[in-house]
């Protein structure tokens, strides 16, 4: 194998390993309100870049809802963060 394979290799196993240490919190403390359905996703998608930028500084933010409805909310968010960004549209016509 090449030096570079097996140094990406050996980074690799590496994050695998110390990532494996992160602490895991219980889910049952998020769970107690109501769950987001679509429009929660939609609104959490658009707002996304604003949300990831507050969560590197603040530990009660996050991007995604952990109390969401499933695939409706999924749903609602891609369709929100594509609104946000205009969904490639542009990029096809020459």
């Amino acid at each position: 194998m090449k030096k570079k394979t097996i140094n990406t290799l050996i980074v690799l196993g590496l994050i695998l390993i110390l990532s494996s240490c992160a602490e895991s919190l219980p889910l049952d403390d998020c769970l107690d309100s109501e769950n987001y359905g679509f429009f929660g996703g939609l609104w959490h998608g658009i707002i996304a870049p604003i949300s990831f930028v507050l969560s590197i500084f603040f530990d009660d933010i996050a991007m995604y809802a952990v109390n969401n409805s499933g695939v409706w909310y999924d749903l609602g968010f891609v369709l929100g963060a594509g609104i946000l960004f205009g969904g490639g549209g542009k990029a096809s016509s020459k």
